[in-house]
């Protein structure tokens, strides 16, 4: 027996208990400063002598067979790839990449194609693609931009015949956008099939429209919790998002409370996440101003003690943590975190097909076409798809890999100048906060 190379085992934040994670048993626990001492034994080959413990520690595969957890690996692997395989695609969709607001944190327009426009015939295409390639599977379209809900009469025409042509496909829809003219999209957005809307607020008037103002100056605000109220109003599901950095995060308290006076929080048409606000390219290159993962969480951490009714308005997810608390149970092992080529593709308007969200718009990160002609980079697209923990060589000894799945390909290819290379995340140090936040004193052992 050895100590099983996917245990996180660390110190639970301002507790003197630890806790114990293993993904591919799907078990947890947390246990007291006396145990934790046993299990650090354990993990430098020392016996111990207390064998109720040590069968325990058996029995929920934080001591294993190496020959038996191989094979639990490969099994679990294998399932992993089948679901994947039936999950439903995420197809995004960019309309255009112009935007109507000069966001301080904006990155798109290093790399946003200026040429083209998108027509009827472009959409016919793309619909036609999608349904030839993706037959049979489960599948919706996000539409982001730049902003794709622009107040213009043709943007107008082009959005309500797309949706015309979801409807026919029998697709649902998500559209992202900056809320500001939302009130004006509302009759064309309730013959669709919306799934969501996700609208960005960066806090309070006195917060948001020092952030994300219009081209040439001008508050967003009113305009945009207007469209979050018609949006509600009219069933229409709003994920609101708050993208977070040091000049805003100490607002997050208000905000909440602005979504509670307001009645969104009680809403079944409103939920919420937080962006973490990062270096992308030309922007941001004062970091002074951004967070790491783990600063992020920690000042999440410490502003929801201080002002416990955020967790109405958003709960962090602290890795598993937050889905640990709210199932009684862990995820199952997650074996790949980067969507590419697998359950999420890009479109945009100029014909150009790309491997996600992130890549979207950037000319090197092109893999083929849907419009005017079809054509596919085979090969690019395979390095995507075959990405995975398995795939990645600094992934397969790590003890965080069935938590983390190997990041995002899109960093971890700028970062290291290939897709098959690690993305890392801090999984001990946010379920150090997670099970601190949801699970505070309890102890299991």
């Amino acid at each position: 027996m050895h100590y099983s190379k996917h245990n996180i085992f660390s110190k639970i934040k301002d507790s003197e208990n630890y806790f114990i994670v293993n993904l591919l048993t799907g078990n947890a626990d947390i246990v007291s400063p006396d145990f934790a001492q046993l299990i650090n034994q354990v993990r430098n080959n020392n016996e111990i002598e207390d064998v109720n413990f040590k069968n325990e520690l058996i029995d929920k595969g934080y001591l294993a067979d190496k020959t038996a957890e191989d094979k639990l690996y490969r099994s679990k692997y294998l399932d992993f790839i089948d679901t994947r395989d039936e999950d439903e695609i995420q197809l995004f969709f960019v309309p255009n990449y112009t935007c109507n607001f000069a966001c301080s944190y904006c990155y798109q327009d290093q790399y946003a194609p200026a040429t083209g426009v998108l027509t009827t015939e472009i959409i016919d295409a793309f619909f036609v693609y999608i349904q030839k390639e993706f037959a049979g599977k489960h599948k919706y379209i996000t539409i982001f931009g730049g902003e794709p809900l622009l107040n213009t009469p043709k943007q107008k025409e082009l959005i309500k015949y797309f949706i015309n042509q979801a409807n026919n496909s029998e697709i649902d829809i998500c559209f992202v956008t900056n809320g500001y003219t939302l009130i004006d999209y509302i009759d064309i957005l309730k013959q669709g099939r919306i799934r969501e809307i996700q609208i960005t607020l960066d806090g309070t008037s006195e917060f948001h429209n020092t952030r994300r103002f219009l081209k040439g100056g001008g508050p967003t605000f009113e305009k945009i919790v207007q469209g979050i109220d018609a949006c509600i109003a009219n069933q229409l599901t709003v994920n609101l998002r708050m993208v977070i950095d040091k000049e805003n995060i100490t607002n997050l308290p208000d905000l909440a409370q602005l979504a509670i006076d307001k009645g969104w929080t009680s809403s079944l048409f409103f939920k919420t996440q937080i962006g973490r606000n990062y270096e992308l390219h030309h922007c941001q290159s004062a970091g002074g101003k951004l967070f790491s993962r783990v600063s992020l969480y920690e000042n999440l951490y410490t502003l929801i003690q201080q002002y416990p009714h955020i967790l109405k308005f958003y709960k962090p997810a602290y890795s598993v943590s937050k889905f640990l608390s709210e199932n009684g149970e862990l995820p199952s092992p997650l074996f790949d975190s980067c969507p590419a080529c697998k359950t999420e593709w890009a479109f945009d308007y100029t014909g150009t097909i790309y491997p996600c969200t992130a890549t979207v718009g950037k000319a090197n990160e092109a893999l083929g076409t849907f419009y005017p002609e079809i054509k596919m980079e085979t090969k690019l697209a395979e390095e995507w798809e075959r990405r995975d923990v398995v795939s990645i060589p600094q992934c397969k000894n790590c003890n965080l890999q069935l938590a983390c799945g190997g990041g995002c390909g899109s960093v971890a290819k700028n970062n290291n100048g290939s897709v098959c290379s690690p993305d890392c995340r801090p999984v001990s140090e946010l379920l150090e906060i997670g099970f601190a936040a949801y699970f505070g004193s309890e102890v299991a052992n």
